[in-house]
């Protein structure tokens, strides 16, 4: 990749890109297109016309289980089907990542009928909607 032409190529690639590509996946994308390229060489073209992608937020573990406990029984056997209203339940809790650095606790209970669910956030304000018929 020598020239003006092959050091824009991943400049061009990282545009159409909208901004979000880093190295290996602009190298992945001028490859699909027949170039033959180096991984290490678009990193350090990228890296000289200070050209970054978007980095993922790395996950954070908000939950570290106990060893010394027993695991729970699986009381569904996978089976989530309801013969009628109000019979089974399943749930979540999902962890939401803010701007700040916190996190909002959203938990969701669904009807295994598919008729209604209900969500609690960590403010504890409840909303119950109404399910498809």
């Amino acid at each position: 990749m020598r020239g003006r032409r092959r050091r824009a190529r991943p400049r061009g690639v990282h545009g159409e890109s909208g901004g979000a590509y880093r190295s290996p996946r602009v190298t992945a994308e001028l490859r699909g297109k027949g170039r033959r390229v180096n991984e290490k060489r678009v990193a350090r073209i990228m890296r000289t016309f200070s050209i970054t992608g978007i980095r993922l937020r790395r996950r954070v573990r908000t939950t570290v289980p106990d060893p010394a406990t027993s695991p729970v029984p699986d009381l569904f056997q996978r089976d989530f089907t309801a013969t009628e209203p109000g019979r089974k339940y399943m749930g979540d809790i999902t962890y939401l990542p803010l701007e700040n650095g916190e996190f909002l606790y959203l938990a969701t209970v669904l009807d295994c009928l598919g008729r209604a669910w209900w969500c609690d956030v960590s403010r504890r304000r409840r909303v119950r909607r109404p399910g498809p018929e």
